[in-house]
């Protein structure tokens, strides 16, 4: 049977009408909901046999937002005359304005344009475990139904956004009586709108503004929607709330066609996305639960897999291989889940809880009976299949192994792998899930409801060397190396990176992954991929001056606990002595580049190797790659991931830098052949192969 869509109307022997929004599964405010709305509302205000009106959402949701299906339309047609008319239309002119009281009963979700609904209300009143929200500013856009000045003026939740709370089951019947309050007399008729008594004096109002600015300069620098929303809030305060709407009707909409908006737009329908997998998620399978899981190695990877899997209530065996680093790696687990509590992230019951389900062991007894093993030891070959051969004799015929490798083939590891984590597991978002030739499709789907289940976003990824992120990404730290061997300084190449917006630049996260690892995955690289790398000494002679990187507190910045990062001058003389092996600089001199030519010269190669990953079906669409570059390698989410970002750049003009690069600095730069065919015939990198290989 159908779910119903649409807006009711339902008029009680008291007089007050019932108007309930109807779109499963989060009530969004779709088109047809919105002309309901409007239709409702009208005929409310006309009828005299109404006094007041309820606004409510059906099945336990007041509503979860606009439907942001719109946003992909106006960005595919370019055509804003699809966004609906909101703010002035039916917030301001028949909720805000409403001759008759009008009452918002929330239950479970009002999000984004349903909270500024039920902000329009004359009144609010809540069940105890309603969720309030605007999350616009994380799709580029400003809250845009109008009711954003209304909160201004209310004062937000603090000073009264929730009139009362009451039981679920109380909601309507409190609702209705308050609303005929109002319309007897026996309580206010508030328009917020109109109200000024919340907002002090100008002069307080525009210092907190500018503190403001200067806070959004600082953490958002390139999201303008943070910065819009700034002067949407300063027009209501200076020139009055409708003064203010009307300002903020115009900025949403030229939000909308942003590139911000496009980007973080598309990264939230490609994370959805990633769910969908051919002969995996469309063949009725069902996925099978995983009660136990043992855990290989109780180190960095080891420990974090561990706590993720604690989280989501399931039972961990974590082996090791000698008394002393079991104690660690359980102490690791605690630690984590201490941090979680210590920042509000969990309750210290829940820790407790958490932590009980960890079984520490030092040999394969408990392994008889789980439904999964993850190894998670150093990255040597023959260590990861001496323990695969181990396990193989002993773990039950359901079980699925697993290996946490960030490079290695699954194939040399053992035939019967099927996935790597990824690290640091109770931090990352991403989980790449790696699929071998041998691995089933009730396997994939048991490891993606796994990964859901500890609140990871899977992504499904054939198997070579470096997977899908780590291969795509390997160029980025030897562009930054060429760079700096041909003279550009290595602080300024990190600076640029985060104002791109990269949390850290090569050479800061070359010292967080710890530079020991950096030169045994470069050897694994090489061996791969050794006719497009550049080779630079520069790591090894950072680590034989003793600076393996914020694991020793010396990398090519100094550590020390309860600062920050500080850039060392005293590295200066290694870069000299890498600069005198590699010898590229033209005639001896440092080049002269921009900052535009710095971030060319460091994620151009990244995308021409993404172009490979695509060309070999290393994914299975190109957006699963943005995600996978946005969660993983934190690319800024408002560049839409590495694809996006290049599409909007331009293949053409990417692939022309490159192969002039190339003409000057070698084969590192080559455009790829995936890349070649797409500028030569005008193709966005994102579009879809006719036919191609595929690694799964």
């Amino acid at each position: 049977m159908a779910k119903k869509i649409g807006v009711t109307m339902e008029v009680g022997n008291d007089g007050v009408a019932v108007i309930t929004i109807s779109n499963p599964p989060v009530n969004s405010l779709a088109s047809p909901i919105i002309s309901g709305l409007k239709e409702k509302f009208q005929d409310a205000n006309q009828r005299s046999d109404i006094k007041a009106i309820v606004l409510t959402g059906n099945g336990g949701r007041f509503s979860g937002g606009f439907d942001i299906n719109v946003f992909q339309q106006v960005h595919k047609t370019g055509d804003i005359s699809l966004m609906p008319e909101v703010s002035i239309d039916l917030v301001c002119n028949l909720m805000e304005d409403s001759r008759k009281p009008l009452v918002a009963a929330v239950e479970g979700l009002a999000l984004g344009g349903g909270l500024e609904l039920a902000m329009a209300c004359h009144a609010r009143v809540a069940a105890p475990k309603a969720q309030l929200g605007l999350p616009e500013l994380t799709l580029g856009v400003i809250p845009g139904f109008g009711a954003f000045q209304v909160d201004i003026v209310r004062g937000g939740q603090k000073f009264g956004l929730v009139d009362a709370l009451v039981p679920s089951g109380e909601l309507l019947s409190t609702s209705r009586k308050w609303a005929l309050d109002i319309a007897l007399g026996r309580k206010p008729f508030l328009r917020s709108l109109h109200r000024t008594d919340k907002i002090g004096s100008l002069s307080e109002a525009r210092a907190i503004l500018k503190d403001t600015r200067q806070l959004a300069k600082k953490i958002a620098p390139n999201m303008p929607q943070h910065h819009a929303c700034i002067d949407v809030i300063e027009e209501g305060i200076v020139h009055g709330g409708y003064s203010g709407v009307l300002k903020e009707a115009e900025v949403f909409k030229q939000l909308v066609m942003s590139d911000t908006a496009k980007a973080l737009v598309h990264v939230f329908f490609a994370q959805r996305a990633t769910s969908k997998v051919p002969n995996v998620t469309d063949v009725g399978l069902k996925p099978r639960p995983m009660k136990k899981v043992a855990v290989i190695g109780g180190g960095l990877m080891g420990s974090g897999i561990a706590t993720a899997l604690l989280l989501s209530n399931t039972r961990v065996v974590l082996k090791e291989i000698n008394p002393d680093y079991l104690q660690k790696g359980i102490k690791s687990v605690e630690a984590n889940l201490k941090s979680l509590v210590s920042r509000g992230k969990l309750t210290q019951d829940k820790a407790g809880k958490a932590l009980s389900l960890l079984k520490g062991v030092l040999d394969y007894a408990e392994f008889k009976d789980v439904d999964m093993v993850i190894e998670a030891v150093i990255e040597n070959i023959q260590l990861k299949q001496k323990i695969f051969k181990e396990i193989e004799e002993i773990c039950p015929p359901h079980c699925i192994l697993a290996s946490n490798t960030s490079t290695i083939d699954l194939n040399v590891i053992g035939e019967k792998l099927t996935q790597k984590i990824a690290f640091p597991a109770h931090i990352m978002t991403l989980l790449e899930i790696v699929r071998t030739e041998n691995t089933s499709a009730q396997v994939i789907l048991d490891l993606m409801s796994l990964g859901k289940a500890i609140k990871k976003v899977p992504v499904v990824v054939g198997n070579c060397i470096g997977f899908a992120v780590n291969r795509t990404f390997f160029p980025y730290t030897q562009g930054a190396h060429m760079l700096v061997n041909l003279g550009v300084d290595l602080f300024r190449v990190d600076r640029v990176i985060t104002s791109f917006g990269l949390p850290l630049g090569p050479f800061q996260l070359g010292d967080l992954a710890g530079h020991g690892i950096g030169m045994a995955v470069k050897e694994i690289y090489a061996k791969a991929y050794g006719n497009r790398m550049f080779r630079s000494p520069l790591t090894e002679l950072l680590v034989k001056s003793g600076r393996n990187g914020k694991i020793n507190g010396r990398g090519y910045y100094i550590y020390e606990k309860g600062s920050k990062p500080k850039p060392d001058s005293s590295v200066l003389s290694v870069v000299e002595e890498s600069r005198k092996l590699t010898n590229i600089m033209p005639g001896g001199k440092p080049i002269s580049v921009t900052d535009k030519e710095i971030v060319e010269m460091i994620l151009f190669p990244v995308v021409n190797e993404a172009c490979r990953v695509l060309d070999e079906g290393v994914v299975i669409r190109a957006s699963d790659l943005d995600v996978a570059s946005v969660l993983g390698m934190s690319f800024p989410s408002y560049r839409g991931g590495i694809i996006f970002w290049a599409d909007t750049v331009g293949p053409k003009y990417i692939y022309e830098k490159l192969k002039r690069l190339s003409e000057t600095y070698g084969g590192f730069f080559k455009p790829s052949r995936y890349l070649e065919e797409r500028a030569m015939n005008g193709m966005r990198l994102s579009e879809p192969k006719a036919s191609s290989r595929s690694r799964m």
